[in-house]
C-alpha cells in the first residue's frame, strides 16, 4: 500500500464522515442558535432550554434522513471490503 493509497482512503473516509454527519450538524447549529436567541430576548437562562430542543431536533433529523446516512455508511464500507485486496499488497 503505497503513501498516495493512504492519502487517498483517508481523504474518502473523512468526505464520508463529513457529508454524513454535516446535515444533524446544521440541524443543531440552527436550533441551538434560535434557542439562544430566544433565551437572550427573554432573559431565561436555563440549562434543559437548550438540551430538550436539540435532542428532539437531532432525532428527528436520524429519522428522516438516517436512511440516506446509513445508505452512504454501507456503500463506503462496500466499497472498502471490495478493494481489501489492493490494500493488503
Amino acid at each position: 500500500m503505497t503513501i498516495d493509497m493512504v492519502s487517498d482512503l483517508t481523504r474518502s473516509t473523512l468526505y464520508v464522515i463529513i457529508t454524513t454527519a454535516a446535515p444533524l450538524l446544521m440541524i443543531s447549529l440552527i436550533v441551538g442558535l434560535t434557542v439562544s436567541i430566544f433565551q437572550t430576548v427573554t432573559s431565561i437562562q436555563e440549562q434543559t432550554l437548550t438540551f430538550v430542543p436539540k435532542v428532539i431536533a437531532i432525532f428527528t433529523g436520524i429519522m428522516v434522513m438516517g436512511h440516506w446516512m446509513m445508505n452512504n455508511m454501507v456503500t463506503f464500507t462496500e466499497s472498502l471490503w471490495s478493494d481489501f485486496s489492493i490494500y493488503i499488497k
